[in-house]
């Protein structure tokens, strides 16, 4: 049994945790989650793909919808070896240096694709709002300072979060409540105080999450408002459909950030399995929904991906 007068700072190793009580059926359970990350990252990689060859999807939207996409894959990235290290090979230790790695990506990743969706947000606005100035305001030049500002940002809120977690003290051995590292997880099992800690996640949270989902609220308030003021019901429904594809991307990205929220503090210690469950969803729902909602909602890229199936048929004809 450790003790915390035995704890120690960086050399610590965590304990992750799979399904609680289904550990001889891991092999099974993880099927379909690892079959969602194969899925999720042929979608990604498909739509970087159609992005970068087709000259007609070299717009805004579709610019961050490659960065999304990218984003996307470095949150896979993050988590999944992790969860195949434990499902698949029955190795659950993670030393603290990968702990405090995968705890950094994981969070700059989240804000990464969290500023892609308010960038977005302002896109969809600008284009309803004044569309005969889209053009000039979203130039190519305010493009390539978009993207380096939000991935700025993400590194700047996320670096100290790493740096804090090595003045902390553990146990030589601690168990996550994950099959990955999260700031508020290991923080949480520390002998030491974490007011300081608590504090900048609260403030990286706020800045990020918090500041973006309060702008994409008030950018589809704005929307709403435009789309009210126009005089034809069917350029309205017009206007609104632009939306609806970015809408479900949002609605699909921050409502099970606040369901895992409330199942930690409502039934974690009731349901854990359940917790289990929710929390990784949380990282492979996103990535794989996306694909999904834009290939089928917008017809550019259905138009695209089926132009390169046609031609890929012609040729192997």
């Amino acid at each position: 049994m450790f003790s915390c007068n035995t704890s120690t700072s960086g050399h610590s190793t965590f304990l992750l945790t799979g399904f609680p009580g289904l550990g001889a059926s891991h092999h099974w359970v993880s099927i379909p989650i690892n079959l969602i990350c194969v899925v999720s990252v042929l979608g990604k990689g498909i739509i970087l793909f159609l992005i970068r060859t087709d000259p007609a999807l070299h717009e805004p939207m579709y610019i961050f919808l490659s960065t999304l996409a990218a984003s996307d894959l470095g949150l896979c990235a993050s988590t999944f070896p992790t969860m195949v290290q434990l499902f698949w090979l029955g190795v659950c230790e993670l030393p603290f240096n990968l702990c405090a790695a995968q705890m950094f990506f994981i969070h700059a990743f989240t804000y990464v694709e969290s500023g892609v969706l308010l960038a977005m947000a302002f896109d969809h606005f600008v284009a309803i709002r004044d569309p005969l100035h889209y053009a000039s305001v979203l130039t190519h030049s305010a493009m390539a300072k978009v993207g380096p500002a939000i991935l700025v940002r993400a590194v700047l809120l996320n670096l100290p979060g790493p740096i804090l977690l090595w003045c902390l003290l553990f146990l030589q051995i601690s168990v996550l409540s994950h099959c990955y590292c999260l700031h508020c997880d290991p923080v949480g099992l520390a002998c030491s105080e974490t007011q300081v800690n608590s504090l900048v996640c609260l403030v990286s949270i706020l800045l990020s999450l918090g500041f973006d989902s309060s702008l994409i609220i008030l950018s589809y308030a704005l929307i709403l408002w435009t789309v009210l003021s126009i005089a034809s019901p069917g350029k309205r429904l017009k206007a609104l459909n632009t939306c609806v594809s970015h809408l479900c991307i949002v609605l699909i990205f921050y409502l099970p950030k606040l369901g895992l929220s409330e199942l930690h503090r409502v039934e974690k210690h009731s349901y854990p399995a359940l917790a289990v469950l929710t929390a990784n969803l949380r990282f492979l729902v996103p990535p794989f929904m996306n694909p999904i909602v834009y290939c089928t909602k917008s017809k550019q890229i259905l138009q695209g991906l089926l132009k390169r199936f046609q031609q890929k048929r012609v040729d192997v004809l």
